[in-house]
């Protein structure tokens, strides 16, 4: 939302203040009271976990004053499904947060980023969005921060719902809520374990990365499996023994769409994989199923409770 096309670094940095962007967008002041704050000016990929959570508590003590209806963060796309997880993990208020973004810079005929705010101010304006958790608004799409993925590297309509869709719309001057999100779950966590790495299989992949892991001391792991979440042969032998070492070890799918289950029966599929301790990721891609392990860990969850938050949703 930031960004803009610096002639010194030959492309677009990170570059507008937050009063800066607003003033990009006319009218706000028919639909919303905005008190802009300058958290950080960063590209999407320095964005890291434990800014992540700085920002949880940045927007806690927001959303504590009774005179604010909600917030809207403004966040560069690469990791901004990631941050609106965590957020929505880590923060209780029935009150709005939005998280937004776009596509092309301020430099760029056609920027999105003065509509997308404008959108996303009028959600996080409307009660009727309260008790939906965290939202992302792209494209006049309200989409839950769960389910929220970058399907596109370019396209301003990248983000979607993973498996069920939008939970509503902009439409002009109407918020439209289709569908309330069923069991948003909370992780009310002051610190995170950053040792928390993910690792995907290929077919023929011999398992060394994970081997590579557990020398280097990780506390947890995500592995990235094909399908169902089952895991070449090839690399069974190295994610077994990574699965007995007694750290958590969560399984998920290269799969873009669908839900882990041990529903296969051969070596290294889903079923003998939780015979031997592993973690069925449930609907989560792997880099929030990471994000929520940092969280666990870090509330110094045990390994049962970590399998109980993946495989009850």
């Amino acid at each position: 939302m930031s960004m803009r096309f610096d002639p010194v670094a030959g492309g677009p940095v990170p570059m507008l203040s937050g009063n800066e962007i607003l003033a990009q967008v006319p009218g706000l002041d028919q639909v919303a009271h905005v008190t802009p704050i300058d958290f950080a000016r960063l590209p999407g990929p320095h964005m890291t976990p434990p800014r992540m959570l700085e920002l949880a508590r940045c927007v806690e003590q927001q959303l504590a004053d009774a005179s604010i209806n909600g917030v809207v963060i403004t966040h560069g796309t690469d990791t901004l499904e990631e941050t609106a997880y965590l957020l929505d993990l880590v923060l209780t208020s029935e009150k709005p947060v939005v998280l937004v973004g776009s596509m092309r810079n301020s430099s760029e005929l056609g920027w999105d980023g003065p509509a997308n705010l404008r959108s996303a101010i009028r959600v996080a304006a409307d009660s009727s969005v309260c008790g939906l958790g965290v939202l992302v608004a792209m494209n006049d799409q309200l989409i839950s921060a769960k389910e929220a993925t970058k399907t596109h590297s370019e396209s301003v309509a990248t983000f979607q719902g993973r498996d069920s869709g939008p939970l509503g719309i902009v439409d002009k001057d109407r918020i439209i809520v289709l569908h309330r999100p069923a069991n948003r779950e909370s992780i009310g966590a002051t610190r995170l374990e950053e040792r928390v790495l993910i690792i995907q299989l290929a077919a023929g992949d011999n398992g060394s990365l994970v081997r590579l892991a557990l020398e280097n001391d990780a506390r947890a792991l995500v592995i990235e499996g094909l399908g169902r979440g089952n895991v070449p042969i090839t690399a069974l032998t190295e994610v077994d023994r990574a699965i007995r070492s007694g750290i958590p070890v969560v399984i998920t799918s290269r799969c873009p769409r669908g839900r882990i289950l041990d529903t296969y029966a051969y070596p290294g599929a889903g079923k003998p994989l939780k015979q031997l301790g592993a973690i069925l990721g449930g609907m989560l891609p792997s880099h929030k199923a990471r994000i929520k392990l940092m969280l666990l860990l870090g509330n110094g969850a045990a390994i049962e409770t970590i399998r109980s938050s993946f495989e009850r949703r």
